[in-house]
């Protein structure tokens, strides 16, 4: 995850966007291809490192981290060290984070909906293409 120039057109853009939009300003926080994963994930609760790698399994170590700590910067979680041996650390979401909770279901019967519309189209569309020939 490369971090873009505060100097940059591109980082005033964004600054710009995100206190004049407020819609702008929370898709960039959680706009991020693992961001959402991973507060899909705690949502159900407290989960340890590892435990988030494993159900997320395409997502590296070092990206998980880089996430975790951005999440963490941006106030969505919490991360708690037990100073035990071996050192163990749980996450979890924060009030903010929790408050996604409704949003990220939003999204989800959002996304299955748009997903099995695109599905019915592609199959019409496959179909007339199969009776006229051009398949």
């Amino acid at each position: 995850m490369s971090k873009i120039k505060e100097s940059s057109t591109n980082f005033a853009n964004k600054q710009i966007l995100g206190t004049v939009c407020a819609e702008i300003y929370a898709a960039s926080l959680i706009g991020g291809q693992w961001t959402l994963a991973i507060c899909c994930h705690l949502a159900n609760g407290k989960l340890r490192f590892g435990e988030l790698k494993e159900l997320i399994p395409n997502i590296t170590e070092r990206m998980l981290t880089l996430q975790l700590r951005k999440m963490e910067a941006d106030k969505l979680v919490t991360r708690t060290v037990y100073p035990t041996v071996p050192l163990r650390v749980e996450y979890e979401l924060t009030d903010s984070g929790q408050a996604l909770r409704p949003i990220i279901k939003q999204l989800a019967a959002w996304g299955q909906e748009h997903r099995n519309k695109i599905r019915h189209r592609n199959k019409k569309g496959l179909r007339y293409q199969k009776q006229t020939g051009l398949l």
